[in-house]
C-alpha cells in the first residue's frame, strides 16, 4: 500500500509535524510519503505533485487556513480510480458529520490525535473498531468522539525530515493537552495534559537544535503547565547553549504568565539575549470576560509576573488581546488594550475571535447573538457587546498598530508619542482614521511620512524631535543605512565627524562592516550605526552618539 501524508502550510517558512508523525506510524507496513505545500501554490502544481506518488491513500492535515484548499485537492483526487481520502485536524474533527455529509469525495474523518486511527484503517481493521474514526454507513454516517491517546507519538525526526526542514521553523512537542479550557480554544478538551519522556525531548531539542532551523518552535498549548519541568527544559537549553545547542537558534514558549514563579524568574534573568521568545496569552483583562471564557487569573499578578519577564531584557514576549469576546464591549477592550500596552511587550497582537467547531464559544453563538463569517476562519461579525462597524474599527486600528508598534521599526517614535498622549488607544486610533482618509500607499516610506506629518500637526508634538527618533529608527532597523529624504537632514557636520570616527580607534568602523549616520537638529549631534549583530529580542542593531557638537 501506498500512502501519501499532505500537509499544506500557511507560509513557507513554516513545516509540518503531523505528517511525519503519521507517517512514523505507519511506515512499518506501508510505503509513505509526504507531500507539503503552502496555501499560495497552484492547486494544480499541489495536485501534480501528489499524483506522481501514485498513492492509494491521500491523508490531509485541516486547518482553518488550507481547508478550502484541501478539498478542492480531494476532490480531483477522487477522481483517480481506488483512491481513498482521509481528513484529520482541528478544522474536520468537531464538524465530521457535515463534511462527510458535504462532500462525497470525503471517505473517511479521523477526529482527535490520528496517529493510531490512521494505521489502523491502513492496515485493514474494521471500521468499527477504530476510536475516532468518522465514516458514512449505508444509512446515516458513524460519529465517534475525538480520539485522545494514551501513548506517546512516534518519534517523526527522521533523516528525511530533517533534510526536507531546510532551515524553516522547527516544531516540537513534548507534551499533549491544556490544563484549562477555554471557550474559545480546542486544546483542554483532550482531558488534561500528558508529558513526553523528558530525557528524550532533551535528544530532541539538540537534534532540531543542530538542523539548521534559526527557530525551535514548542507547540505544547501550555508549555509552563508544570513548572519544575518547565524549569528543567529551561535549564537544559541554557545549560547546553554554546556546546550542544549551536549559537543563533532561538527557542519559541507558549506560557502561561500566571504559573511563573519567582524561581522560575530567576532563572530567566540568566538566559542568553534572544535565546527565548514567549508567547502569554491576556485575552482581556475585562473580568466578565475572562469569567465568560473560562479563563479566571488574578490580573495583578500576571501583569507583575509580565512586566518582570520583559524587563529582564532578554527574552522577546508576544502577549495576546482577542477581540469579539462576550462582555467586551468597544470601550471594554479600549480598557484590555490601554492596560496590555503599559506592560511594555515586544509584541501586542491584536486578535479577532474565531468561532471554531468544537469550542463553547460556538456553541453559545446564538445566546451572545454572534455573527460571524460561515466559512473559514469564522471570524466574527459582531455579537451582544459590539457592533460591525466597531469591529472594522479595531482592523483599522490593527493595521496600523502593527506597522508602527508590532514591526518594532519605530521604536523611539513610539516612546516620544507615549511621554506626549495618555490615552494610547485613542491615539493608535485616530493614526488608522487618517491613513485610511489619506488613503496612504502600503509602502513603509509612505506609512513613515504619514505618521510624521499627522502628529507633527498635533498639540503636544515636537516634530523636529519626532523627525530626529524617527531618523534614528529607520537607521537601527535597516541594515542598508538608507533614509528617506523627507528624514534627512543636511548638515556640514556629519562628513566631517565621520572622518574623525575613522581616525579613532575606539569609533573606528569594523572592517568590511557598513555604517550609517545622520544629524539630529534637536541634539546638535550625529547618531550613527555600525551594522554587525542586530539584537534579537528588540531586532534592532545597536545605535551610538557623538558627543553635542562644537563641545
Amino acid at each position: 500500500m501506498k500512502i501519501v501524508f499532505c500537509s499544506i502550510n500557511s507560509k513557507f517558512i513554516h513545516s509540518s509535524l503531523a505528517a511525519w508523525y503519521f507517517k512514523a506510524s505507519c511506515e512499518e507496513f506501508a510505503e509513505c510519503a509526504v507531500v507539503e505545500g503552502t496555501i499560495n501554490e497552484d492547486v494544480s502544481e499541489l495536485f501534480d505533485r501528489i499524483c506522481e506518488q501514485g498513492a492509494e491513500v491521500v491523508a490531509f492535515s485541516t486547518y482553518i487556513w488550507n481547508l478550502d484548499l484541501v478539498l478542492e485537492l480531494a476532490k480531483r483526487l477522487k477522481t483517480k480510480k481506488g483512491v481513498k481520502i482521509i481528513l484529520g485536524g482541528p478544522e474536520v474533527s468537531y464538524n465530521a458529520c457535515e463534511i462527510l455529509n458535504k462532500h462525497y469525495f470525503v471517505d473517511y474523518v479521523v477526529s482527535g490525535e490520528g496517529e493510531e486511527p490512521l494505521a489502523k484503517i491502513c492496515r485493514g481493521i474494521s471500521k468499527d473498531e477504530i476510536e475516532g474514526l468518522c465514516y458514512r454507513k449505508t444509512k446515516g454516517v458513524s460519529i465517534k468522539p475525538p480520539h485522545v491517546s494514551e501513548k506517546e507519538p512516534p518519534n517523526p525526526y527522521t533523516k528525511e525530515y530533517l533534510e526536507r526542514l531546510n532551515c524553516r521553523i522547527a516544531y516540537i512537542e513534548t507534551s499533549r493537552g491544556c490544563p484549562f479550557k477555554c471557550a474559545f480554544c480546542l486544546s483542554g478538551s483532550s482531558g488534561g495534559v500528558r508529558f513526553f519522556d523528558l530525557e528524550e525531548m532533551k535528544r530532541r531539542i539538540v537534534l532540531l537544535a543542530n538542523s539548521g532551523t534559526k527557530t525551535v518552535k514548542f507547540i505544547d498549548r501550555t508549555f509552563n503547565a508544570d513548572r519544575k519541568r518547565a524549569r528543567a527544559i529551561f535549564e537544559f537549553i541554557v545549560s547546553e547553549w554554546g556546546k550542544s545547542i549551536p549559537k543563533g537558534v532561538c527557542f519559541h514558549f507558549e506560557i502561561e504568565g500566571e504559573l511563573l514563579d519567582d524561581e522560575t524568574i530567576e532563572l530567566l534573568g540568566k538566559v542568553p539575549v534572544g535565546l527565548f521568545q514567549f508567547e502569554i496569552g491576556l485575552q482581556s483583562f475585562n473580568t466578565d470576560t475572562l469569567e465568560a471564557i473560562n479563563r479566571k487569573c488574578n490580573l495583578d499578578r500576571l501583569s507583575e509576573r509580565i512586566e518582570k519577564v520583559v524587563g529582564l531584557g532578554n527574552i522577546h514576549v508576544h502577549v495576546d488581546l482577542i477581540a469579539g469576546l462576550p462582555y467586551e464591549s468597544y470601550e471594554s477592550f479600549k480598557e484590555s488594550f490601554n492596560s496590555a500596552y503599559k506592560l511594555k511587550p515586544h509584541m501586542l497582537q491584536l486578535g479577532f475571535l474565531k468561532l471554531l467547531f468544537g469550542s463553547k464559544l460556538r456553541d453559545e453563538a446564538n445566546d451572545h447573538e454572534c455573527k460571524f463569517t460561515d466559512t473559514p476562519p469564522y471570524e466574527i461579525v459582531s455579537n451582544r457587546w459590539i457592533n460591525e462597524k466597531e469591529l472594522e474599527k479595531l482592523h483599522l486600528i490593527e493595521d496600523v498598530f502593527e506597522k508602527l508598534y508590532n514591526s518594532r521599526r519605530f521604536g523611539l517614535c513610539c516612546e516620544y508619542l507615549d511621554s506626549v498622549f495618555s490615552d494610547a488607544f485613542e491615539m493608535y486610533a485616530e493614526l488608522a482614521d487618517y491613513v485610511k482618509a489619506k488613503e496612504i500607499p502600503n509602502t513603509l516610506d509612505d506609512f513613515t511620512r504619514a505618521v510624521l506629518e499627522f502628529f507633527s500637526s498635533k498639540k503636544g508634538v515636537d516634530s523636529a524631535a519626532l523627525r530626529d527618533r524617527m531618523a534614528v529608527d529607520r537607521l537601527a532597523t535597516n541594515k542598508m543605512g538608507a533614509l528617506p529624504d523627507f528624514l534627512k537632514v543636511k548638515s556640514p557636520f556629519l562628513k566631517k565627524t565621520l572622518n574623525e570616527l575613522e581616525k579613532d580607534e575606539a569609533t573606528k568602523r569594523p572592517d568590511k562592516i557598513k555604517r550609517a549616520a545622520t544629524y539630529l537638529p534637536t541634539e546638535n549631534r550625529i547618531a550613527y550605526v555600525d551594522y554587525t549583530e542586530c539584537n534579537y529580542v528588540t531586532n534592532r542593531f545597536l545605535v551610538k552618539f557623538t558627543k553635542i557638537l562644537g563641545n
